[in-house]
């Protein structure tokens, strides 16, 4: 599972897929969609080339697979990104064909519900990229953040180290997307502090990473799809993010319980959480309950580590998932988790 294959990346000029495995949110909320496009072929120099379903609300899985299939097979396509995720990904999973895409490797951007597909390429033995949507980091408004820009230039385009920044800023309230309002001026940013270290006590873990967003882990475990036996996983770098859904604390212990009753979380020497996403529309959240909010989940991951992988070295706060900004984490590729130099550097 650890000697997975690092695709060819695409140069300036290449054709890259923007498909929605997931959702199809462009047809509905254009803007970000078509400001994410502008900026794939302005600031980086690649042409997006778009499917059937990329714009389509309501396809099925089987259309959805199909758009996969074709975007990996076209010998023209450099890399497929995702324009956003969605929650029915896991449907897609049964229609894929595993010798097309195995035969066919590229570099694949995701995260959130698209977790289904990086687990799905991990499998393979394919490294995949956890991040780097059309719609949230590429279409965001005002300027991409210049710490998302330059994780993604690194994951797109080159095959080196990457050491990880702690950012000194993080996201506090949206504008809605269907507002050409909200697209004048950057996102609200609040101070932040940087990264809390556990268990680092001068140690060093390098592995091949796994994991992905909880909420999705948690269904293809219900599901048991795509999961293999524990022992798949001793030795890798365990990564969890929360969504935008903002799972309680107890949610999430509930998870990672679950988890540790299986046996998986005991698996992994390292574990990075990400700053948990402490605002919606629907939760709206000040900024002392946001802190609250993610304080209560970082007492509930400690709490699952401290009873299921006490030896786990764990940093949490890591911004990737669901930030602002957010950095590129290579799925299945190597991570080397630094104790004694407070530093994380990946593998792109």
């Amino acid at each position: 599972m650890s000697s997975n294959h690092y695709p060819a990346k695409p140069v300036p000029g290449d054709r890259v897929a923007v498909l929605s495995p997931s959702s199809g949110l462009p047809g509905l909320l254009p803007l970000p969609h078509e400001l994410g496009l502008r900026r794939l072929r302005e600031e980086f120099g690649l042409e997006p080339v778009e499917y059937p379903t990329t714009r389509k609300m309501g396809s099925t899985p089987q259309e959805r697979a199909a758009d996969i299939h074709a975007a990996f097979a076209d010998p023209d396509i450099k890399a497929v990104i995702s324009s956003i995720g969605g929650d029915d990904q896991i449907t897609v999973l049964p229609y894929l064909d595993r010798d097309l895409l195995r035969a066919n490797p590229k570099p694949f951007f995701g995260y959130s519900d698209n977790t289904n597909l990086l687990v799905f390429l991990d499998n393979l033995g394919i490294v995949g990229y956890h991040g780097g949507t059309v719609m949230c980091e590429l279409g965001r408004p005002g300027a991409m953040h210049p710490l998302t820009a330059d994780s993604l230039r690194a994951a797109l385009f080159t095959h080196g180290a990457f050491e990880l920044t702690p950012p000194k800023e993080t996201n506090g309230a949206n504008g809605r997307w269907e507002d050409p309002g909200t697209f004048d001026s950057e996102p609200e940013m609040l101070p932040c502090d940087g990264w809390i270290w556990h268990n680092a006590d001068g140690r060093t873990v390098k592995g091949a990473s796994w994991g992905g967003n909880v909420e999705i882990l948690s269904w293809l475990l219900m599901a048991d799809r795509e999961i293999g036996p524990v022992e798949n996983y001793a030795g890798r770098v365990l990564f969890l993010e929360t969504s935008e859904e903002m799972p309680t604390a107890d949610e999430v212990y509930w998870i990672l319980r679950s988890m540790g009753e299986r046996g998986l979380l005991a698996q992994f020497p390292a574990l990075l959480m990400a700053r948990a996403k402490n605002w919606s529309f629907e939760q709206p959240l000040g900024a002392e309950e946001g802190e609250r909010y993610r304080e209560e989940q970082r007492q509930a991951v400690l709490r699952a580590l401290d009873e299921y992988a006490p030896g786990t070295m764990a940093v949490l706060d890591v911004d990737f998932g669901h930030t602002d900004p957010q950095l590129i984490i290579p799925y299945g590729g190597q991570i080397e988790v630094d104790g004694a130099g407070r530093r994380i550097v990946v593998t792109y």
